[in-house]
């Protein structure tokens, strides 16, 4: 069988299904990192969910295709995998409504305040009173970043809670119903709530930076399913203690699993472990891609899911 380097820890049923096609060899288990390399230096396939460099490109020099686990590329040098004429796939589309389920999700437990009202209760503290009025979706109006396949989903999400969907990107999409900002600034002074979606890359580090957050203002608040690098998280924090941002609801994280502990303890703070597409049913049809994706190069047939 055709050998092929796995470079971290992948689910059960992924790695069951690659033993059945190829020889499978385990890249973090190689004591001898050196002697590992050099012992696969004419395998022509990888999979991935933990990132590529150009130096582990060049340390496989008869490398063809890169199999990655998960839509973002942002851990897999592309420009070097491009130069060396190698195939990068990932996962999309599979994803989608896992990821979007949880956005939603998190921007209504912040609207309505559901974790500290868990705990207020467990605090016997509702014996004592009623627990503070909240906010509410209905009606409000939500700025979508990266209207993608998720930011699709998420919009009609929104919709179906008769929310209000508007949009920012790169470029206008003529023929989506909702109205576009080429002005991300703009977009935050007129919504309620901003979810972010779009990748994480060069282009987008710190794109929800403290003017945009200034702009969202006090009454407003901010979901972040992307990449923690989209935004500019000390001024974030800063705003939030201050009371010039409303609230935050947060999948990912600058540098996760770090974070500051400041937002451990802020009730207008909701934190979610990275686990937009963490659902048993979303991480097996994401295996089962990074498998056909390598079965289809395996077999000289076009690659499912290219992205160079």
């Amino acid at each position: 069988m055709e050998d092929l380097v796995l470079h971290g820890p992948m689910l059960a049923s992924t790695v069951e299904a690659l033993e059945k096609a190829f020889t499978v060899n385990r890249l973090w288990e190689a004591g001898d990192k050196d002697a590992f390399y050099a012992a696969n230096a004419g395998t022509r396939f990888a999979a991935t969910g933990h990132g590529f460099t150009a130096e582990m490109m060049d340390k496989l020099p008869a490398l063809e295709v890169i199999s990655s686990f998960g839509v973002g590329t942002d851990s897999i040098d592309l420009k070097a995998a491009k130069e060396r004429n190698i195939r990068v796939t990932n996962t999309p589309d599979v994803l989608n409504d896992a990821v979007a389920e949880l956005a939603v999700g998190l921007m209504l437990t912040l609207c309505r305040r559901i974790v500290p009202a868990h705990q207020y209760i467990k605090d016997g503290k509702w014996l004592d009173g009623a627990y503070p009025l909240t906010g509410e979706l209905t009606g409000a109006k939500v700025g979508i970043i990266g209207l993608g396949r998720i930011g699709k989903e998420i919009a009609n999400r929104c919709q179906a809670f008769k929310m209000q969907v508007v949009y920012h990107g790169r470029r206008e999409q003529k023929f989506q119903p909702y109205p576009y900002y080429a002005d991300l600034e703009a977009m935050a002074r007129d919504v309620d709530w901003i979810i972010a979606v779009v990748p994480g890359d060069p282009s987008t580090a710190g794109l929800v930076s403290e003017s945009v957050m200034k702009a969202l203002g006090p009454n407003g608040a901010i979901v972040n399913v992307g990449r923690g690098s989209l935004i500019d998280e000390p001024a974030m924090i800063r705003l939030l203690k201050s009371g010039e941002l409303g609230g935050a609801a947060l999948d990912v994280f600058a540098e996760e699993p770090k974070m500051s502990e400041e937002l451990w303890n802020m009730d207008n703070v909701v934190l979610s472990p990275h686990q937009g597409s963490a659902t048993h049913k979303t991480r097996w049809a994401m295996g089962d891609l990074v498998v056909r994706n390598l079965l289809a190069a395996k077999a000289g047939d076009p690659l499912i899911s290219p992205v160079v």
